[in-house]
């Protein structure tokens, strides 16, 4: 039971990346599933999260620029990151279940999946 994330990595202001974390050993389809990011010194932050049903948040300082999406038949959940800055940069985890759906308003299935990190550089 495991979630994989990937697609971190060195990009210039302004540019995009794309993460992806995969769930394996059990399925995403009923929980609410989200990107947080921890930069160093700084306090763990949620990102953006998605319900089963679709609803998506957004941390204030990535609307407009980050989309989060899942692709339940893949069991996989992606976050598109545009117009990136150098605050952006930091490990970004994914979650499912407790912390997402709590941040969400939702109910829980009372697990907490997280994925590694995937290291993300804005920097030119």
């Amino acid at each position: 039971v495991q979630l994989q994330a990937s697609g971190g990595g060195l990009v210039q202001p302004g540019g995009s990346l794309r993460l992806s974390c995969v769930a394996s050993g059990f399925t995403l389809e009923y929980y609410a599933i989200g990107w947080f990011r921890q930069a160093p010194g700084k306090e763990r932050e949620g990102v953006a999260g998605i319900t089963s049903g679709g609803r998506t948040s957004y941390a204030d300082s990535v609307k407009g620029r980050f989309t989060i999406s899942r692709d339940d038949s893949e069991n996989t959940l992606y976050l598109q990151m545009n117009s990136l800055k150098p605050e952006d940069t930091a490990v970004y985890y994914c979650n499912a279940d407790l912390t997402t759906a709590r941040a969400m308003g939702e109910r829980d299935y009372g697990r907490d999946f997280w994925g590694k990190g995937t290291q993300v550089t804005v920097s030119s």
